[in-house]
């Protein structure tokens, strides 16, 4: 009798999770450039305050909300494959378009070079300011509609490649590319901005999300068309399936979606969306005013030694915390037994309480600058590791030909609650720069105090979004189709 062989299973579903991990990076990388040379590069230039940044970021969290309440049914409509090949050209190409907002403000004001406009006064500064932020947020807008499509279509991708029990892994995995990318991103942009200008920075970091569609026009199809996936390895992914669901694949039927209104019925929605918005604005708050925080604060610079270091350890600390964070719940599951809810939303408390080390960070600066980039770092790790369960939820309860749509929905309310923080903070900066020591927070005045405030709400935050997501979905509850 021949002895039976047996097939190595393929690994290939880590290769596309690659892929997502580096569309990740790009899109944090984009998003992030702005934040990086505003301060100490734009700022001057185009004579902006702390008002009119935040007006700039909190208005792409209002674009990037408004068009993940489409973005994810665009997704699920276009498919994987094509859905997010159109989402990375459109992000790619609304990045390198930052770059002319200083030529087109020259023109139209009529100066002759762009390092005019750093030396005028009164009204021709006002006037600039104001046609630049016009600019800007024309350039964000493109931006926001191109990102919004990443994480429904990389989410939409893991359903796809990973059975539920890996999602929060995998996710983890990819997920931590917003880590790495804001971690790469301060050791490379001020330094471009500064050898090149910051225009060269906006054209280099947006060039690589075309590189990225190539890779990805290359590698991707459906698993079961996917001819670098063995039988072994479909087996793996599709374990979750019952006969029922393996006949639908063989035979190519569609499987149901929910009707969009039909989503808001289910609680399990609910709970996603207040567990985004409440949440997200923390991490892209952070995002968005770490450099000018470290600027403001201790006079380290975007471009400076001191400023990059301190920036590269706070995201040094979230990417090497938040990769851990996809395999808790794992281990709830497979060594205590937990269905997948359950086990996720006991290491979301866990990561929930991370934040709270943020209402350590500005009382600790008095000693040093590392304190705040150290809390902060934590405080990011805790993110990263909540959001990566958080969105694998929706893995969990929604059927697959929904999930685009659930993700769409979901990161429309972390935008909606990034927006808030975002212009609140911008505006709450400069109001509280021009009381001094008239306003107190904590024994801090002025802008300090003003900070104080806002590491204090994104301490609770998390806490508080867990005990309403626990409230509106008590147990595993999958929805299921008729």
């Amino acid at each position: 009798m021949a002895p039976v062989q047996t097939v190595k299973m393929s690994n290939f579903r880590w290769v596309i999770c690659a892929l997502l991990f580096l569309a990740t990076t790009i899109n944090y990388m984009d998003r992030q450039v702005l934040s990086l040379t505003w301060k100490d590069f734009i700022a001057p230039e185009f004579h902006w305050t702390d008002g009119d940044y935040g007006t700039i970021t909190g208005m792409f969290s209002l674009f990037y909300a408004i068009a993940n309440l489409f973005a994810g049914k665009f997704i699920d409509w276009m498919g994987t494959k094509k859905g997010y090949l159109i989402a990375i050209f459109v992000w790619s190409l609304g990045a390198v378009l930052h770059a002319g907002c200083g030529w087109v403000a020259m023109t139209v004001e009529g100066y002759d070079s762009v390092a005019q406009l750093g030396q005028l006064t009164g009204d021709a500064a006002v006037a600039i300011a104001t046609i630049s932020v016009w600019l800007f947020l024309s350039c964000r807008l493109i931006l926001a509609v191109g990102e919004a499509g990443n994480f429904p279509a990389a989410i939409k991708a893991t359903a796809e490649y990973f059975p539920k029990k890996d999602r929060a892994f995998s996710t983890s995995i990819f997920n931590s590319g917003a880590s790495v990318g804001a971690l790469a991103a301060p050791a490379t942009i001020p330094l471009l901005a500064r050898a090149w200008g910051w225009e060269m920075a906006f054209i280099i970091i947006g060039c690589l999300g075309f590189v990225w569609m190539g890779l990805w026009m290359w590698l991707y199809e459906r698993p079961a068309k996917n001819k670098r996936v063995n039988q072994a390895e479909l087996n793996y992914i599709e374990q979750d399936n019952d006969l029922a669901e393996a006949q639908d694949r063989d035979n190519m039927k569609e499987e149901k979606t929910i009707p969009f209104l039909q989503c808001f019925t289910y609680k399990q929605t609910w709970s996603f969306l207040v567990g985004k918005f409440m949440t997200d604005g923390v991490w892209w708050f952070f995002l968005f005013w770490a450099p000018a925080y470290f600027s403001d604060q201790y006079g380290y610079t975007s471009d400076s030694t001191m400023g990059i270091l301190l920036i590269f350890t706070l995201y040094a600390i979230v990417t090497i915390l938040s990769i851990g964070g996809g395999y808790l719940p794992t281990y709830f599951v497979d060594k205590k037994g937990m269905n997948p809810y359950l086990g996720r939303m006991r290491a979301m408390f866990i990561f929930a309480c991370f934040p709270v080390l943020g209402l350590f960070a500005q009382p600790m600066g008095a000693y040093s600058a590392w304190w705040p980039a150290i809390l902060i770092g934590l405080l990011g790790a805790g993110h990263q590791a909540w959001s990566a369960n958080l969105f694998s939820t929706i893995g969990d309860m929604f059927p697959k030909s929904t999930i685009g749509t659930i993700v769409g929905l979901g990161t429309m309310a972390g935008g909606i609650g990034s927006m808030s923080i975002n212009l609140g903070s911008g505006k709450f900066f400069d109001w509280a720069a021009d009381q001094g020591d008239a306003f107190t927070f904590f024994g801090f005045e002025g802008k300090p105090a003003a900070y104080m405030v806002v590491f204090c709400i994104c301490a609770v935050a998390y806490l508080i979004g867990w005990c309403i997501m626990k409230a509106l979905v008590p147990k595993y509850k999958p929805i299921v189709l008729e």
